[in-house]
């Protein structure tokens, strides 16, 4: 009875979520899609905090209120240390500005998605690349993915403020405010970036955009950043993919 609890224990994953809901119960609902099983007990035990409440990442970061933020998360930590899981992710990528912050609050390992999304590129791709970058302005301005495709060999592309400007209406005014966005418009903006930029691919880096089901014409060139943290998570619960993940540009 007890190597069966220390097992569950070992198989469980700790979640840091909210950040905004929709993402998160979109990263719940791929974890289950992507698990292999054939019962209920076959899927990955997860602990979710849906921490909605949160302060704004974006705000945060420009408003200088770095330590409002990390006193909130350090009581999530604080949950999931006495719930003793061996892993902890974070469905948001702009959180991932206070990454290093966080990690120094706990032994227990947390899974970087910037890293982990761009070591994913490079497995699959040759350096020297161009990447475009979907993200919200905090993202962007702060280099969380800039400075880790530079890291690798990639050269990144920042969006034109117009272009910008549209990718936050649909991360704040359609997802976050609706929960739903046209397809088309993101679509329109990565055809853009491929087309006119002459980007090889794009990387979904927010969240929110990972709640639009791209078509096939554009969903080739993109990486996912909420997939690449899907397989990891399932990986590092002892649980099986079911499908390889599909090539990408």
């Amino acid at each position: 009875m007890q190597n069966k609890v220390e097992m569950m224990k070992r198989h469980q994953l700790g979640v840091i979520g909210g950040m905004g809901p929709k993402a998160t119960s979109v990263f719940f609902d791929r974890v289950i899609e992507l698990t292999k099983a054939e019962a209920d007990q076959d899927h990955i035990d997860m602990i979710i905090l849906n921490h909605a409440s949160l302060p704004d990442r974006t705000n945060s970061i420009f408003e200088r209120k770095d330590e409002q933020f990390l006193r909130l998360i350090q009581a999530d930590i604080a949950l999931l240390e006495h719930a003793d899981v061996p892993n902890i992710v974070m469905p948001c990528n702009t959180a991932h500005r206070f990454f290093d912050d966080i990690q120094a609050m706990t032994a227990i390992p947390i899974v970087n998605m910037v890293r982990e999304t761009v070591e994913e590129l490079l497995a699959k791709h040759k350096a020297n690349r161009k990447i475009g970058i979907l993200a919200t302005d905090a993202t962007l301005q702060t280099d969380i993915y800039s400075d880790v495709l530079r890291q690798y060999g990639l050269e990144p592309f920042i969006p034109s403020p117009s272009m910008q400007q549209s990718i936050m209406s649909i991360i704040y005014d359609d997802i976050k405010k609706n929960g739903y966005s046209d397809a088309r418009v993101l679509e329109g903006i990565v055809t853009e970036m491929l087309e006119r930029e002459k980007c090889d691919g794009v990387v979904l880096a927010c969240t929110e955009l990972s709640c639009i089901e791209l078509s096939e014409s554009v969903r080739p060139y993109c990486i996912d950043a909420l997939d690449v943290l899907v397989h990891r998570s399932i990986m590092l619960s002892g649980g099986t993919i079911k499908l390889p993940r599909a090539e990408t540009f």
